[in-house]
């Protein structure tokens, strides 16, 4: 089977690929996933894209989330940022959908520039894909007939300001149907916290933390299968906390441990706990606590 790569950088470079023609606006566009025939390979096609993406698409059959698989009529959201590369999957028929693209630079001198990382989903895995109820769609459908609205007219001294609000309003929509997502699979999603939560126990209380050092958030991630915001974002909703913090909390305690309990100095209980520098640890552990390592150990040992 032979594989395409295709190399999307500029809203005519999304036309071109899709064959609909001059964009009405050169940072951003809407498509029409229906009507159009894109110049691809039949069968699989990578993309790197310099855009942000929004694909809706409605599929046939099942689609895998996580893992399990789900049915899903009525329509499946997936999001990419710029530098993302993405493999297309032959074996699902897309059977209507749209797709929204635009150029980081429509966000320059806008509120939604300095905010559109706070939108995570941007960096989820594909099988993370948020799924909506056609009431759902219908909401986002027309703030896209906003946007499609001000690309058709004549560009003012309002317009950028006008696409950007729409947009954002769209991306608000897309946060909370995301939430509302993650407690309809509440089964899955406890599933998920209860396996973090063994991993990092068994992290720290075994030789990883002296042979491997202080876990990141991507090792969590890859041993769940997920993306490291995915899990993140799901941790916050259903712990309030994000995997880093639950990383930083579970090395304080292991640190307060180890200083209540050990004879080693400060320098060593560093180097157990995979700091490079005891400056490191030091700072490290007083943000946390309010004391440093020497002056909690000397807490602990007198109760003063």
């Amino acid at each position: 089977m032979s594989q395409a790569y295709v190399v999307i950088s500029s809203i005519a470079d999304v036309h071109r690929f899709y064959n609909c023609g001059k964009p009405k606006h050169p940072l951003i566009t809407v498509v029409d996933l229906a009507s159009v025939t894109p110049n691809r390979d039949a069968h699989a096609v990578f993309y790197r894209s310099d855009l942000y993406v929004i694909m809706c698409k409605q599929f046939e059959g099942t689609l895998k989330y996580g893992r399990s698989y789900y049915d899903f009529e009525e329509g499946s959201l997936m999001f990419t940022a710029p530098g993302q590369v993405v493999l297309s999957d032959p074996e699902l028929k897309v059977t209507e959908g749209w797709g929204l693209f635009f150029h980081p630079d429509l966000l320059a001198g806008t509120p939604l520039g300095s905010s559109i990382h706070d939108y995570t989903f941007f960096q989820y895995d594909s099988n993370e894909a948020l799924h909506v109820s056609e009431e759902e769609n219908a909401i986002l459908l027309d703030c896209l007939a906003k946007i499609q609205r001000e690309c058709n007219q004549n560009i003012d001294r309002l317009t950028a300001t006008l696409i950007a609000d729409n947009l954002q309003l769209l991306l608000n929509y897309c946060m909370r149907y995301y939430k509302r997502q993650f407690y309809t699979r509440e089964k899955t999603s406890n599933d998920v916290v209860k396996s973090f939560e063994g991993l990092l126990l068994s992290y720290f209380s075994g030789e990883a933390l002296r042979e491997s050092g202080i876990p990141d958030v991507k090792y969590f991630a890859s041993q769940l299968h997920l993306s490291p915001n995915y899990l993140s974002d799901l941790l916050s909703r259903f712990t309030g906390k994000t995997t880093q913090e639950h990383i930083h909390l579970q090395l304080t305690e292991k640190a307060k441990v180890l200083l209540a309990g050990s004879d080693r100095t400060v320098g060593e209980i560093a180097f157990l706990l995979g700091f490079e520098h005891l400056s490191h640890f030091s700072k490290f552990f007083k943000n946390r606590t309010g004391l440093s390592p020497k002056d909690h150990r000397l807490r602990i040992r007198t109760g003063k």
